[in-house]
């Protein structure tokens, strides 16, 4: 695997994941994060972003959209939604691990912010 920009990233669209596909390595990981600016690996091996907006309104209008992507990706987040703020965090639950569709799915959650 070698680097990829934030807009390819974008432009690929997520595949279903069976089980025994194995989570990426820390060194896959590390290839793909700088394309998905602002993502962190929390301790639960999750990727994790905390989007601002200017009042709740603009962030429930964020989780929206980033819901719509989600069914039509059929790769879906955890978020929280507050005030002018929406943490959202994504792994693929069937390897319980982060796949190449996680950063697929951050670096198109980047894009519609």
């Amino acid at each position: 695997m070698s680097a990829i920009t934030a807009e390819e990233l974008a432009r690929r669209t997520c595949v279903p994941c069976r089980g025994d596909t194995p989570p990426l390595t820390s060194e896959e990981i590390a290839l793909l994060l700088p394309a998905a600016p602002g993502w962190q690996v929390d301790g639960e091996g999750h990727l994790r972003k905390r989007f601002r907006f200017t009042d709740f309104a603009t962030a429930l209008a964020y989780v929206n959209r980033l819901g719509a992507m989600a069914e039509e990706q059929d790769h879906h987040p955890n978020l929280a939604l507050s005030w002018g703020r929406v943490e959202v965090r994504i792994w693929t639950h069937a390897i319980n691990g982060l796949s190449e569709n996680d950063f697929i799915f951050a670096a198109k959650a980047n894009a519609l912010a």
